[in-house]
């Protein structure tokens, strides 16, 4: 791939007090030489001196700076917050619970007693708890709870210039919190906001000018590397530039690839492999290794492992490697420049998976995972000059998604009035009115002299950790009697795909499947697999056969046990439509109504009510047949807009959902 310029990754802002002063002999005694050596180690006094003062900072600390697994230890070494536990948030889980691990290893304790996380389907903590990891969608579970988050004592909201939906309602909650804790004269409650970058203004100024410090990292020299011209094949660009590292650089330093989601990486992952038992003798071997967010912890924690002598390891990964992980070896960082994230039209009703371009603030987080330990290499697969129309930095995800979610959790929160919420970054009041819209044909929220209030179902519906839409099937089931189908069917759709399409392999897959297949629609076909993957009791050889990914089948055991165990407090009875599939189909047409679309005469379909062409996806049980009349989960967008996880339904259901709502439609105009 032929690659231009190099340039150097701005230098952040650094000048502090923080990264020259040093701490005592007596508060370092219990600090091994592992720790002593993170920069953050010559700051530590000096910064918990201006902690303890503190109600809130923000905290800037350079890439490899060791903030993230040190302010915590420093927080509980100090004293700071000892009366309660001190929480750390992280966008994903699998920053969460390997850091939870490091810091484990570091204090010498078993991982669950002084320090233990919190994710989501999982958790591992004690009564003896004090450094507690999460992410962030957790701690805002644990307010629906305890708004006053009374059980924390420190509450640190790690990453945040990613601006995950949950990171930016939990800014809000917390800054709430803390003012509410100060008036009613409780224990106070200390905030602190870390990351590699951001807009520091908008977070000083947000939490009541709280001062910024900042650490000096250990942000070794980066080159970069450009694309000469604009490459219309990412992926093809990212196998070339791989390899010819491979076949040029020392087996020891490593590569890490950016993609876009699961079924790109375990296609890359299978390519390489099958390149590399092909490569002229004398080149290095090569260890090929997905990394994602619905990847098996034991899976993750491979990337971590230092490869065979003569081996060089290759990681393809989401942007779930952009921070807060620091995977050792790394020498090379590949960036394709593309990333797949929602997009949400408020006036359309209209939500789509895209995989768009990454800002500039992403793509110098990707080149700093190549600094991180030493000098290191970032190859961009795009050229300078479409780097420099790139946004500057993310839009927050609160901007361009759908609210439904945040809205029904700050009613379950008791937030007066949603509209006037304290956001960081306002979502625009279209987007808000249409999620209340869409809770209250939901039945989730009534409308009551322009105040919302939460239905009785609005708050059972608070109590899952699912979007509306799915939290509104298992609570419409007991209807149908297909409770414990529609638990099958909304676990499945909790983690990624449970069906492996190797592409060397995809005819034999295809055959394979066939057994499974329903005429009735995707998630038909997938409760068909899960059944089967049950009565074999999860065998990995069946697994290995029917190209079943055993690995996320399971998780589909452990999330439907937990939510079976939500409807079991909530006293949802448990039934089964066994054969009735049609029972289920009714069940999903009264949850996923406003996902609904309809075959137009020629042959294409028109999704949601603002009447989206869109097209059956390839790979669905659906592709060769044509419904009158469908639900589907995702709309995906690539080269046109397809239709995803399909159920046909009958349009008197859809119309028996929300009757109002269809005759609505139906008086639409037609575009």
């Amino acid at each position: 791939m032929p690659l231009a310029k190099r340039q150097t990754p701005p230098a952040s802002s650094s000048s502090s007090s923080l990264s020259s002063s040093s701490s005592s002999s007596s508060s370092s005694s219990g600090i091994d030489s592992q720790r002593r050596a993170l920069p953050i180690f010559q700051a530590r006094g000096a910064l918990l001196g201006q902690l303890r003062s503190l109600e809130s900072a923000i905290l800037i600390g350079e890439t490899g700076s060791g903030k993230t697994t040190q302010i915590p230890q420093y927080l509980y070494e100090g004293g700071i917050g000892r009366q309660g536990i001190v929480a750390v948030t992280q966008p994903r889980r699998v920053a969460a619970i390997s850091l939870a691990s490091r810091v484990a290893d570091e204090k010498k304790t078993e991982l669950g007693k002084l320090v233990g996380y919190s994710v989501r389907f999982e958790e591992l903590c004690s009564e003896e708890t004090k450094i507690k990891f999460l992410t962030d969608g957790m701690l805002l579970r644990e307010a629906l709870g305890d708004p006053l988050l009374h059980k924390y004592s420190v509450v640190v909201l790690d990453e945040a210039h990613e601006r995950s939906l949950p990171t930016e309602v939990l800014f809000g909650v917390a800054k709430g919190a803390q003012r509410r804790r100060k008036e009613a004269g409780k224990a106070p409650l200390k905030v602190i906001v870390m990351s590699a970058t951001m807009d520091v203004d908008l977070f000083s100024q947000y939490f009541n000018g709280a001062p910024v410090l900042y650490l000096e990292g250990r942000q070794h020299p980066i080159q970069i590397f450009y694309a000469k011209q604009p490459q219309s094949d990412y992926l093809q660009a990212a196998l070339v530039t791989i390899f010819q590292i491979h076949q040029e650089a020392p087996a020891s330093q490593d590569i890490l690839v950016f993609l876009t989601g699961q079924e790109e990486i375990e296609a890359m992952t299978k390519t390489c492999r099958d390149i590399a038992k092909h490569l002229p003798d004398g080149t290095p071997q090569m260890v090929a290794m997905p990394l994602y967010a619905s990847l098996p912890y034991s899976q993750q924690m491979r990337v971590f492992q230092a490869a065979p002598k003569g081996y060089r390891k290759v990681i393809l990964s989401t942007n779930i490697a952009e921070t807060s992980i620091t995977i050792p070896g790394i020498k090379y960082v590949v960036d394709t420049g593309m990333v797949k994230a929602k997009r949400y039209t408020p006036e359309s009703g209209l939500e789509v998976l895209a995989v768009q371009r990454i800002s500039k603030a992403q793509a110098w987080q990707r080149a700093g995972r190549a600094g991180r330990e030493d000098s290191g290499l970032c190859y961009r697969l795009y050229t300078e000059e479409e780097f420099e129309k790139f946004e500057k930095m993310t839009v927050p995800e609160i901007q361009r998604c759908n609210l439904a979610s945040v809205v029904l959790h700050l009613l379950a929160l008791r937030v007066p009035n949603v509209l006037t919420f304290d956001f960081m970054s306002k979502p625009s009041p279209e987007a808000l009115q249409s999620a209340a819209e869409h809770l209250v044909l939901l039945g989730a929220v009534d409308r009551k002299d322009e105040q919302l209030l939460l239905t009785p179902l609005g708050r059972k519906m608070a109590a899952f950790p699912l979007e509306p839409k799915f939290a509104k099937t298992l609570l419409t089931a007991p209807r149908f009697h297909c409770t414990e189908e529609a638990l099958t069917v909304v676990s499945l759709l909790s983690v990624d795909s449970v069906l492996h399409n190797p592409p060397s392999r995809r005819e034999e897959a295809q055959a394979a499947r066939r057994k499974f297949l329903s005429s009735e629609g995707d998630l038909l076909t997938l409760l068909n697999v899960y059944r089967a993957f049950k009565s074999v009791s999860g065998n990995r050889e069946w697994c290995k056969e029917n190209f079943v990914n055993s690995r996320n089948m399971m998780l589909v055991s452990d999330v439907r046990a937990q939510l079976r165990d939500i409807c079991i407090k909530l006293s949802v009875p448990l039934e089964s439509c066994r054969s009735d599939t049609s029972a289920l189909r009714r069940c999903l047409a009264h949850s996923l109504f406003l996902q609904s679309a309809e075959l137009q005469p020629d042959g294409s379909y028109a999704a949601s009510e603002a009447r989206q062409p869109a097209a059956i996806h390839p790979s669905s049980a659906l592709f060769h047949s044509r419904p009158a009349c469908l639900v589907y989960t995702e709309l995906l967008h690539t080269s046109k807009c397809y239709m995803r996880g399909l159920c046909p339904v009958d349009p008197e259901w859809l119309f028996d959902a929300a009757p109002e709502y269809f005759r609505r439609r139906l008086r639409a105009p037609k575009s």
